[in-house]
């Protein structure tokens, strides 16, 4: 079991007084997963889409964030999810529902961006090696990735999956997969948006949803695709609550972190 990280950086935060991981997936930091305004969605739909979950005692696991098979053996999640070792996690494919079903299979090795920063969720984005190979059906089966700096237009509809919550501050998150499409939102106005807010919009970050608000990703989907033309291009990081006007959805931007996904996974 190894968990890959950057523990100078980590200790250093941790010196000054800065939130552990989990802090950053209340209501307080607004950084997990944001799905409103979604419908009900299948596996089948949407057969990259796992669970991530945390164990705990007496084999306890519990469903924490979302995540996207990119091969066999690789997961992609939100560096803000980990917050312990490897054997603390696992991931749950191949089911339409958060807690039953399909295929566990526990994480043996994580990888986290060396440039992540959980203060200011830049790179927020880490990689699930798996213990045992998933069998593709389906209901499994790896999302296509896009080149390195990849242009994402303007405009462009996106869909985001996850289990998370249906409304804002309710904690309790969905039994069912649910799905959401939202518009790629120019960065700029992105940053307008968040102009007032204590951390910034930066590069290795995509924005998606709705000036007016009404869609949005929610606590628990964190760490879940989004994906625009069939290729994944996010994975859900933080927001202003959920589907709040003038607050669209931030996401790690997975074209600028390409390099770094195949430097670990050759994929």
């Amino acid at each position: 079991m190894l968990l890959i990280f950057i523990f100078a950086i980590f200790f250093a935060s941790s010196a000054i007084g800065a939130p552990q991981s989990w802090y950053f997936r209340n209501k307080f930091f607004y950084l997990d997963g944001k799905i409103i305004g979604g419908v009900n969605a299948t596996i089948e739909e949407f057969p990259y889409q796992v669970s991530v979950q945390e164990y705990g005692e007496n084999n306890i696991h519990v469903h924490i964030c979302g995540g996207a098979i990119i091969s066999s053996d690789y997961v992609l999640t939100a560096a803000h999810c980990i917050r312990f070792f490897p054997d603390w996690y696992g991931i749950r494919a191949g089911s339409s529902v958060r807690n039953s079903g399909g295929v566990e299979i526990l994480a043996e090795t994580i990888y986290i961006h060396p440039k992540y920063n959980f203060m200011t969720a830049e790179y927020d984005i880490a990689i699930l090696k798996l213990e045992t190979p998933l069998t593709f059906s389906a209901s499994i089966a790896p999302v296509p990735l896009p080149s390195q700096n990849q242009q994402i237009p303007d405009g462009a509809e996106g869909i985001v999956t996850g289990w998370g919550d249906l409304e804002e501050g309710t904690w309790l998150g969905s039994d069912l997969l649910q799905a959401v499409t939202v518009p790629i939102m120019n960065q700029a106005q992105c940053e307008v948006f968040y102009e007032d807010h204590w951390r910034d919009i930066a590069e290795s970050m995509i924005c998606a949803g709705f000036a007016e608000g009404g869609k949005d990703a929610c606590q628990g989907d964190s760490g879940g695709p989004l994906v625009v033309n069939g290729q994944l291009v996010g994975l859900v990081s933080w927001g202003r609550g959920c589907a709040r006007p003038e607050s669209p959805g931030v996401y790690a931007r997975v074209p600028h972190v390409r390099s770094f996904i195949y430097e670990i996974t050759g994929v």
